[in-house]
């Protein structure tokens, strides 16, 4: 183990190099835990294509889900930033399909989060509304908003986020995300509070914003399932 700059420290584990923060209480709250992987003793045919297990057909373990396949069954490699691994992975078939379009969100969206978008933000059941940019923080921990006051939503903290459309649901054709609804519980605090969200001006950017924040809740909401 070496440490590294910025608060993260280089690991290794049996599925490979890993840069993770230095404190678990820094995890991104998108990270998923490495699974546990199936014993050898309790796989002695590939879980995929039922093929034996010898001396030519070896057995290899997918890093996302820690079953057991052949090499032909699970030869794909790519990036798993969610368990945080330095270089792209071993993967099954069905994993590999599931983490490629996570890259997706980690090389796009992502980005679009943390560059952040201009809202018509309403705390609780205020009658004052306040323009604010709102951004996601480099450590993915955080809601950032800004405008004439500051404050911060952890996300660990939201309990329920809804994507507000004009037209029909979203991810239809002729749809278009135009504001948000945060539930969450502020720290020291049980008692939930709201948060409403609505485009400014550039209602184009706030959608794309919304569209990735809307990608984000799903992660979040399966980090905390595992």
């Amino acid at each position: 183990m070496s440490s590294v700059p910025d608060g993260k420290k280089l690991i290794r584990s049996p599925s490979g190099l890993r840069m993770v923060p230095e404190s678990g209480a820094f995890n991104s709250p998108f990270s998923l835990d490495e699974p546990q992987w199936v014993p050898d003793k309790e796989c002695p045919r590939c879980m995929q294509c039922d093929a034996k297990f010898d001396f030519i057909t070896r057995k290899h373990h997918c890093r996302r889900c820690g079953r057991c396949f052949c090499d032909k069954c699970s030869s794909k490699k790519v990036s798993l930033p969610r368990m945080c691994f330095v270089d792209p992975v071993r993967h099954c078939g069905e994993c590999f399909l599931v983490s490629q379009k996570e890259v997706e969100f980690y090389d796009k969206q992502l980005k679009v989060l943390v560059a952040g978008g201009t809202f018509i933000v309403t705390l609780g059941q205020s009658e004052k509304s306040e323009a604010m940019v709102c951004r996601l923080s480099n450590n993915h921990r955080y809601l950032f908003l800004d405008g004439e006051s500051h404050f911060e939503v952890e996300l660990s903290r939201i309990t329920t986020m809804q994507v507000l459309t004009e037209g029909s649901s979203l991810g239809a054709g002729n749809s278009r995300a135009s504001g948000m609804l945060l539930q969450y519980r502020p720290m020291g605090s049980q008692d939930p509070q709201q948060l409403r969200m609505e485009g400014s001006d550039d209602k184009k950017a706030a959608s794309s914003w919304l569209a990735a924040m809307h990608k984000a809740a799903k992660l979040l909401y399966e980090a905390r399932d595992q």
